[in-house]
């Protein structure tokens, strides 16, 4: 399933970065804004039950988080502003990290690094990654989560074309994706069309 994020200040932050004006600093910004308002619907579902405690006025019942402790996983590098950014949200969680770059001939995701908490297996995981484009960083980031153990999987990007999207669906029907926009597809190049660019390179100033 595919949640898009159509909160008006999710587009209008969106529409910032990608105007090609917009600098290293406000774009490495907006990123991280963005981020927290993605975490905040992908979030949505977390389980809470009652603690009993007093306020100023009076004792009563009031919802906590309960349930899986929380994973963030980031595909580097550009997905590490996501994670960064959403552990303000959830303090507690912990954060893994899976290296990936993208073979600029065959487009296919070459693997480098991989460094997750222990107990995946025990923890909701939401993967990041600003660019869902091709699909296969991001299919072979699930299925290296998959082999440590993780079966609750939520994967948040800024952007996705359609093919990317695709490629999820057919290779991991049980991953749920949430975006802040769907564009209209792929370049030559395999860059979303229209896009804001190369994330990593935006948002840490490299060509």
């Amino acid at each position: 399933m595919v949640t898009v994020v159509s909160h008006p200040l999710v587009q209008h932050k969106l529409s910032i970065m990608r105007d090609e004006r917009t600098g290293v600093k406000e774009f490495r910004e907006l990123a991280g804004e963005l981020s927290l308002l993605l975490a905040y619907e992908a979030m949505r579902d977390l389980e809470t039950e009652p603690l009993r405690l007093r306020t100023p006025i009076q004792e009563g019942d009031f919802p906590v988080l309960s349930g899986r402790k929380l994973a963030l996983v980031a595909i580097l590098r550009a997905g590490l502003i996501m994670a960064e950014s959403m552990v303000t949200l959830v303090p507690a969680a912990k954060v893994g990290h899976i290296g990936l770059y993208r073979d600029p001939q065959t487009l296919q995701p070459v693997a480098y690094y991989n460094k997750l908490p222990s107990d995946i297996a025990e923890r909701r995981v939401f993967l990041t990654d600003p660019m869902l484009a091709t699909g296969g960083s991001a299919s072979v980031a699930i299925q290296s989560l998959k082999d440590a153990g993780a079966t609750s999987i939520k994967l948040m990007s800024i952007l996705a074309a359609p093919e990317g999207i695709a490629v999820i669906e057919r290779d991991h029907p049980d991953v749920n994706i949430v975006v802040a926009a769907v564009d209209e597809q792929l370049n030559a190049h395999g860059y979303i069309v229209p896009g804001l660019g190369d994330a990593g390179d935006r948002i840490y100033g490299t060509k």
